[in-house]
């Protein structure tokens, strides 16, 4: 599996609310649904309230 930096904003009651999250997921679809999944859920939200603006695989760090 691989990491994704998913990036974007979700409405709230004052407007807008940017975010930045990393998800680990098998593709970048499967990262856009974990997305809307996870901010869903986390602050009762529809899909229709969240805008993805950027998916990208994010570079491994190996120690």
């Amino acid at each position: 599996m691989s990491q994704f930096t998913v990036t974007g904003r979700f409405q709230t009651r004052d407007g807008f609310a940017e975010f930045e999250t990393t998800i680990e997921a098998e593709n970048e679809n499967v990262a856009r649904e974990h997305a809307y999944a996870q901010l869903g859920s986390q602050h009762g939200l529809k899909r229709t309230q969240i805008e993805l603006e950027d998916v990208v695989e994010s570079e491994e760090v190996t120690a």
